[in-house]
């Protein structure tokens, strides 16, 4: 990496992470009602060990809004946030096409039948927190290696293939989520307001059962950075350079379809997280991989955080789901992406 290049990732990390932390406070902040900042700063500083004894905070509502209910949320959304973005980049290098992610490509949708299944016909609990994550991850899964078969030409994977099947696939699953709607009774409130995301729909219980799995997914999805940059010179090349080029790119699926599932399972649909924050990155930073999908996972949770924020606030008391903000944000730029697809260098 070349010294401005080093030096301009320098700088967009420090600032990065300067927004997180007040992405962090505002998140937890805000809402039907308005914490100062300076109280925020004090509860979390008190249930840090070490400091605690100086930043003692005692136990108020304004605590337990802070640490129990706005905190956890927030960290789900950096966390969801930060899976989203990093499937998103991760798909956008293996298809070379700018306009690829989870929900552009099928994954998502199968990700929402297998959850919908749970919740219409057997309900989210019954096996206790990891039904919901596993059903979601397997729809995710199994759509994602259906939509792989599909695009199998000779033994390799065709690109252009892979992203008309993915659309396909994304209109059967609608298809099936509407036909499950229709059978839903009593969970059709839940379902419908689950579909349009929400970062309000598990306890923290839940989270904390499937944080292990998004961390592990966003960590290997990073350390592919380096095959994903060898994939873009074309496969044949990458296959002279020592990578396992299907190999790879059922590794990087199955990656994506993990981190997937979980978003969905925890928070439902909430698209174009992996759309925007991608592409944003990559025009300041520019196509490394290496670089890319942790930046961008960083990047997707900021994002989403405030996405969460505005659904809170914009509207209050009434929620707005956080797949409308997010919907509203992204539909244009995916306008845009269209319209300048030949310009952007896939």
């Amino acid at each position: 990496m070349h010294g401005s290049k080093r030096s301009r990732l320098g700088r967009l990390i420090v600032v990065l992470l300067v927004l997180l932390v007040v992405s962090v406070i505002f998140g937890v902040s805000l809402g039907s009602t308005t914490t100062p900042p300076s109280v925020v700063v004090k509860v979390l500083l008190s249930h840090i060990p070490g400091l605690s004894s100086w930043f003692s905070a005692p136990e108020t509502a304004a605590d337990a809004i802070i640490y129990k209910i706005r905190l956890p949320r927030v960290i789900l959304a950096l966390f969801v946030g930060a899976a989203l973005a990093t499937a998103g980049a991760a798909l956008q290098g293996l298809l070379r096409n700018p306009l690829a992610e989870p929900y552009t490509i099928g994954v998502a949708s199968g990700a929402s039948v297998g959850a919908a299944l749970v919740i219409v016909f057997i309900g989210g609990e019954l096996f206790g927190f990891a039904l919901l994550p596993f059903a979601a991850f397997l729809g995710a899964f199994l759509t994602a290696l259906l939509v792989y078969r599909l695009a199998l030409i000779d033994g390799h994977m065709a690109v252009e293939t892979l992203i008309l099947a993915g659309v396909v696939m994304s209109s059967f699953m609608s298809a099936i989520l509407s036909y499950m709607l229709t059978l839903a009774g009593e969970s059709l409130h839940q379902i419908v307001y689950w579909l349009m995301g929400s970062l309000g729909l598990r306890g923290s219980e839940y989270f904390i059962y499937t944080l292990p799995l998004l961390v592990a997914g966003v960590f290997l999805l990073c350390l592919y950075g380096r095959d994903l940059n060898i994939l873009t010179f074309g496969e044949e090349t990458a296959g002279q350079l020592g990578i396992s080029v299907e190999r790879t790119k059922r590794i990087i699926l199955l990656l994506a379809a993990l981190l997937t599932g979980i978003a969905v399972s925890l928070a439902g649909t909430i698209g174009f997280v992996g759309l925007i924050i991608p592409h944003l990155i990559r025009l300041i930073l520019g196509p490394d991989h290496r670089v890319l999908l942790p930046v961008s996972a960083l990047g997707g949770g900021i994002f989403l955080i405030w996405a969460d924020l505005v659904a809170r606030v914009a509207t209050a008391p009434v929620e707005l789901p956080v797949g409308v903000v997010t919907a509203f944000l992204g539909a244009p730029f995916f306008l845009y992406l269209l319209r300048n697809r030949k310009r952007s260098g896939y």
